[in-house]
């Protein structure tokens, strides 16, 4: 392809001065069967083009002459054929041909262009001609192509010269159109027509190369530059406004796109396009995008969105960059997601070509490379980007140029500016398939899919001794074998010839590709500690020289020990990257700069070399003072040493280890010359119990495997031992193989196990039927001399300050005697339930909208691009869930379910979960799938069928296996031995549109008896995560056997998954108001209530789950003191109204972002779409009925559809709440809903409808269940 400063347009002065040929230039009347020709023969139009997409293919009048120009516009397409027009020549006269369905079937004389190849005489003969496709023109695009003088053939879109397509054409050639597929209608272009010759010219002018536009604009410099203004063609959706200065989206809240609008004239060279957002709406994910683009805004067919459009333009869209809609940048920048009204953001490109971007005045780095002159801007009004107006280019900075080696600065308010503030950055000089952006931090490489080498950045100066640089890897493509290689070399950058491949070099350089350790391009080491091929996205690698000249590497922190050592300790070293094979984007991480002093004179790395993975927060574990004899506790007892000899080394924890609690211990010296490893366990020994002379270890054996006085399990090398005998061997990794800095820590697993972790990843279960009370033990045996602990022990909370039990101040007792519904207070020791702790990530598919403080999800567009990750990762034993809240029953599928393992705050979710190649474990329908690839069928319940309410668990159990649960049944392991950490991740695609995170219970995650009643422990702390752990009571059997009805209606209550301690226990748990149970036990329909007394009516058809009351507050005399009265819900707030105790306004319903199916302005109803909390102080009103018949009714308590578990029939429930109510506290008045039926004749329709607006007016007295 012929690069635009070869592409010189010396054929068109040519085709300008012979102009007045092209009038005899004219479509020929001989023509396809479906051509119909018009204006005076220029214009040709495809009849019925919804019923056929062929038939044609039209001609030129005349064959066309040397250097003459055969110029259409394409007129109209349609949306309903792939495929599009296609242009050429052939020497066929038109006249005596027989015209072909279409024209690439012809196979003599023929040469076509069909989307972006070139076909000869039905063949193709280059497959990639030029950058655009002709399918993915619009309206009102030019294509054009003309026979030169030397027999060469070239072709023009929108006045671009794309190049030789072919150097040898036949001297006598007709052009000729194929309106295929979309193309309908086009028109000849005559260069007469003022509007299209400039329309040309500016395309000539972009075509040229910098130097001569820069040359033709250089007379007109001195002119004063024309304001830059929005241009009036703009989105169907925008307005312009303020005399063109403003652009806006007048209807922001019911469309999210058609938004587009353009410079009004095309950007010089060094001018910044700068706005500032003035307005933004939250309904919709996504927001502002800006870019350029080569098309001119008086003839473009604006597309909904920028990035839809494939030719000629570059958009910022988030924090990446895209090109002619296909992603080239991933992380770019600050994302522009985050900006809010009054930000700016800008575009400039320079002279040199380059195009960057603004945002709040501060450059983001190059984004864009070759950008052609005479771009204009662009600005994507989209998603929450309501209006934005032109900011003048004097108010922002000028772009800096490339900084100098050694001083990168970056501005800490920069977006891109890291947290540490070393001034390492990547070099200017690099290989020629590297690309450095991100000011300097980050490093990617170009047509990453076509090379895989040539990529190699090296840092922008000398490492200093003891200084870490570490990158992240940012993407892989899974095209090539092999990965990243990094190390260092003692060569300048600016001496350094850059080679393919950073292995190929042959002097003072260090690398490790794969595993291997190489020097001057020579393998002088296999089996290193660590796998440069085997890392994914996410993984960070660390470079670090001693003072001594030992090279370490590190691993996610981790230091992996020292690689090769020799290296000149007075010779500058610079850190190098080759972005080889699959590793295709890396940054530099803010972990990168000086480590602590102890690194610049040792190679031991310290604890800032990675991070330190205590179990919870709390204080520091210690050694207990009872030791060997051979050695000494020093720094308040967190560091022991064995001064003397190979034995005689064990140490204890000060305490008995917690269920999961881990105690972890750092290699700080090794001894080489004694053989064996250091041994770990657990005892029943207490080593305070060991009576005279214990303090100084008198009475401890030499060595752990002699220690049998008590139960004692161990782990040494790779053998496990109980009191001595062998157990098993060939367990985790071997001990004898820690080096200096490795980790080892031992952890009692509630499942009653032992498990051995090494540098943070769990051996598995090394020994099981553990002891309840039991010591961490470890002997500093052979060459292991001295450790230092790094865990730390948990923090028993006060009890004052922990959280009160979501019960302890809502409930209702009993109803009066006489009805026999007594509650009862139900005991009184009230269990905390465990509180929502979880919450999804920030980042999510770009459909995505949260809410409800991050725990509700809504997709708000189309059927793809839900993907949300939980933020916290899965602990073992505790079970995440979510509930799906609204299906689109217009959609196929529902949402998928699974984990991920790569770190998933900056990934960049594909519009499917099934798009995931790496690190991913899904559920989807009845099959797993493992990065993509289906790896068992018929897995549990289909999750495309799952209907509304249905809540879905995930939970990791002692064995990384990956479990999961239906409505709080345990359907097995889905996938054996996941990697931790991992997060759970939910694709909310297709039908499903909605989901909630519902808080978990112990007592479900672990699949075990939930204990007896008013069972309560301490808050467990885990990953620094306070969980209030409650058990509630066992369901019991329905005190009613006999009522098939209250039966099904216990079923459904319990596929709720509400905890127990809401509910008052058998037998005065429940009671069924059907047909039957009411006329056995007589009730009335009606009674009186409260003081002054008030009727209600008895909830016939319904069935009543007591709730428990506060045995601090009278409930007795509240219910005979209130009145009694009904609220209609549904099941998605059912939860929510038990977790805050009342029907208080603003609580009456979760927050969800689907409206109910009930009539705007229905106090019954859930809020709307999207909709945030009022801003009045004054709250909306709650209300209710003295009527369930009214409460009741479909418009106000939604019914949802659901699967017996026992007989598998669909039903349909509806769910309420009986509440006492606070005389005066209530306005009545006539009904505001809707109703199908008419209301309770008994009461008077102006008392139906009860108002209150009063915080405490309300008391939950039951939840009510009904099942057609």
């Amino acid at each position: 392809m012929v690069s635009p400063a070869q592409a010189r347009p010396e054929t068109f002065p040519n085709s300008l001065e012979s102009h007045n040929d092209f009038a005899s230039m004219e479509l020929s009347e001989v023509c396809g069967t479906l051509i119909k020709l018009s204006n005076n023969n220029k214009t040709a139009e495809r009849r019925r083009p919804l019923d056929e997409f062929n038939n044609g293919v039209v001609m030129t009048n005349r064959p066309l002459r040397d250097n003459e120009m055969f110029e259409i516009r394409i007129d109209k397409l349609v949306d309903k054929w792939s495929g599009s027009i296609e242009i050429g020549v052939t020497t066929h006269n038109p006249n005596s041909l027989e015209y072909p369905a279409t024209m690439t079937n012809l196979q003599s004389g023929t040469i076509m262009m069909s989307g972006c190849g070139i076909l000869t005489n039905g063949k193709g003969t280059r497959r990639e001609y030029c950058e655009f496709s002709l399918d993915e023109l619009q309206e009102g695009d030019h294509i054009g192509l003309t026979r030169k003088s030397n027999s060469a053939l070239h072709f023009f879109i929108n006045g671009i010269d794309q190049g030789v397509a072919t150097p040898l054409t036949p001297p006598v050639v007709y052009g000729v159109v194929d309106l295929y597929g979309m193309a309908v209608k086009v028109t000849i272009v005559h260069n007469n027509n003022h509007s299209d010759r400039l329309r040309r010219n500016n395309a000539i002018l972009r075509a040229l190369s910098p130097e001569g536009a820069l040359r033709r604009a250089a007379p007109a410099a001195q002119a004063e530059p024309e304001r830059l203004l929005f241009h009036p063609n703009c989105g169907q959706k925008a307005a312009i406004t303020h005399e063109g200065r403003t652009a806006l989206r007048p209807h922001a809240t019911d469309d999210f796109n058609h938004g587009v609008v353009l410079s009004s004239r095309a950007l010089r060279d060094g001018e910044v396009f700068q706005v500032r957002i003035d307005k933004m709406v939250d309904k919709w994910a996504g927001s502002i995008e800006i870019g350029v683009t080569t098309h001119n805004p008086a003839y473009l067919q604006l597309p909904s969105t920028m990035t839809n459009l494939r030719s000629g333009t570059w958009m910022m869209t988030g924090n990446g960059v895209m090109h002619n809609g296909t992603t080239i940048l991933d992380e770019y920048g600050h994302n522009l997601d985050r900006l809010k009204a009054g930000d700016t953001v800008g575009v400039v490109r320079r002279e040199d070509g380059t195009l960057h971007f603004f945002v709040n005045g501060m450059t983001q780095g190059p984004a864009a490379w070759n950008v052609p002159p005479g771009v204009y801007a662009v600005v994507d009004l989209y998603g929450q980007a309501a209006q934005a107006t032109i900011v003048d280019d004097v108010e922002v900075p000028p772009v800096p140029e490339p900084l100098p080696e050694g001083n990168n600065q970056v501005s800490p308010s920069s977006p891109s500016s890291g947290a540490g503030g070393s001034d390492l950055r990547f070099h200017q000089l690099h290989g020629s398939n590297a690309v450095i952006t991100n000011g300097g931090r980050t490093a990617l490489r170009h047509n990453c899919r076509s090379e895989f080498n040539d990529a190699i950045v090296i840092s922008n100066r000398a490492l200093r001794d003891g200084e870490l640089f570490e990158i992240v890897i940012q993407k892989m493509v899974d095209r090539w074998s092999g990965s990243i290689e990094a190390g260092v070399t003692a060569i300048r950058p600016e001496d350094l010839e850059f080679p393919n491949t950073m292995t190929d070099i042959d002097y003072d350089t260090w690398m490790l590709s794969g595993t291997a350790i190489m020097q001057d391009g020579n393998t002088m080491r296999n089996n290193y500690g660590c796998d440069l091929d085997a890392l994914g996205t996410g993984a960070r690698i660390g470079m670090m020289r001693t003072a001594k000249g030992d090279l370490h590497y590190f691993i996610n922190g981790q230091d992996q020990g020292a690689a090769c050592s020799g290296l000149p300790p007075g010779k500058e070293v610079y850190a190098v990257v080759d972005l080889y094979g699959q590793c295709v984007q890396v940054s530099i991480t803010n972990a990168t700069g000086p480590m602590d002093n102890s690194l610049a004179t040792s190679n031991t790395a310290t604890e800032k070399s990675f991070p330190l993975h205590s179990p919870v927060a709390g204080v520091a574990h210690r050694f207990h003072s009872t030791c060997g004899k051979n050695v000494t506790l020093e720094e308040d007892g967190t560091r022991a040493v064995r001064a003397t000899g190979y034995a005689h080394g064990l140490v204890f924890s000060t305490k008995e280890l917690k269920a999961e609690e881990v105690f972890e211990v750092k290699v700080e010296e090794l001894d080489e010359k004694w053989a064996g490893s250091l041994r770990l366990g657990l005892t029943t020994l207490a080593p305070g119990e060991m009576g005279p002379g214990a303090g100084s270890g008198p009475g401890l054996p030499p060595s752990l495997p002699e220690l049998r006085t008590k139960t004692t399990w161990m782990v040494s090398s790779c053998e496990v031992r109980r009191d001595g005998q062998l157990q098993r061997m060939n367990y985790g990794r071997n001990l004898e193989r820690l080096g200096v800095g490795s980790r080892v820590g031992i952890r009692r697993g509630a499942d009653d196990t032992m498990h051995i972790l090494v540098d943070g990843e769990d051996m598995g279960p090394a020994a099981t039927g553990i002891a309840k009370n039991v010591w961490a033990v470890l002997d500093l045996y052979g060459p292991v001399r001295s450790v230092s602990i790094v865990s730390s022990t948990r923090l028993e909370e006060p009890e004052g300050t922990q959280p009160p039990s979501p019960s302890s101040d809502t409930g209702s007792e009993g109803e009066e005697d006489d009805e026999g519904e007594d509650h009862g207070l139900g005991g009184q020791n009230q269990v905390g339930i465990m509180p929502a702790a979880f919450e999804f990530l920030e980042n999510h598919g770009k459909n995505i909208l949260l809410s409800n403080g991050n725990r509700t999800a809504t997709r708000v567009a189309s059927y793809n691009q839900g993907i949300v990750v939980i933020s916290q990762p899965l602990v073992p034993q505790l079970l995440v869930q979510v509930r799906i809240d609204f299906l689109n029953r217009q959609w196929t599928s529902s949402l998928v379910l699974g984990v991920i393992t790569c770190p998933p705050e900056r990934l960049n979710f594909p519009a499917s979960a099934c798009a995931l190649k790496r690190a991913a474990w899904l559920l989807r329908g009845r099959g797993v799938f493992h990065n993509g690839l289906k790896i068992c069928e018929k897995f549990g319940p289909n999750l495309d069928t799952c209907p509304e309410g249905t809540i879905l668990g995930l939970r990791l159990d002692s064995s990384g296996g990956l479990h999961l649960h239906v409505n709080g049944v345990d359907h097995g392991v889905a996938v054996p031995d996941v990697p931790q950490p991992c997060h759970a991740l939910v694709d909310l695609y297709g039908q499903c549109e909605q989901v909630t995170i519902v808080s978990p219970e112990p007592g479900a995650a672990s699949g075990k008896s939930a204990g007896t009643q008013g069972d309560m422990e301490k808050a467990d702390m885990v990953d620094g995560i306070k969980e209030s752990v409650c058990w509630g009571p066992q369901p019991a059997a329905s005190p009613l056997k006999s009522c098939e009805y209250h039966a099904l209606c216990s079923r459904f209550q319990e596929l709720l998954l509400l905890p127990e301690d809401y509910f008052i226990p058998p037998p005065k748990r429940s009671l069924c108001y059907c047909e039957s149970c009411r006329k056995l036990r007589g009730d009335e329909t009606h009674r009186r209530r409260g003081e002054p007394p008030r009727e209600y009516a008895l909830p016939f058809g319904w069935c009543r789950f007591n709730l428990r009351v506060n045995p601090h507050l009278e409930a007795g005399t509240l219910t005979k003191k209130w009145h009694m009265a009904y609220h209609g819900s549904n099941v998605a707030a059912v939860r929510r109204v038990l977790d805050r105790g009342e029907l208080g306004a603003g609580t009456a319903s979760i927050l969800s972002c689907r409206p109910l199916k009930g009539e705007p302005g229905v106090g019954f109803e859930e809020p709307g779409e999207n909709c945030a909390p009022p801003r009045e102080e004054q709250p909306p009103p709650v209300l209710l009925s003295p009527s369930l018949q009214y409460a009741g009714a479909e418009t106000l308590a939604s019914k949802v559809q659901f699967r017996d578990p026992k007989s598998q029939r669909t039903h349909q429930a509806q769910v309420a709440f009986q509440v006492c109510v606070r005389p005066g506290s209530y306005t009545p008045g006539p009904p505001s809903a809707a109703l199908r039926e008419p209301p309770d004749p008994h009461f008077s329709p102006a008392e139906l409808e009860w108002v209150t607006k009063e915080k405490g007016a309300t008391l939950l007295y039951a939840l009510l269940v009904r099942v057609e």
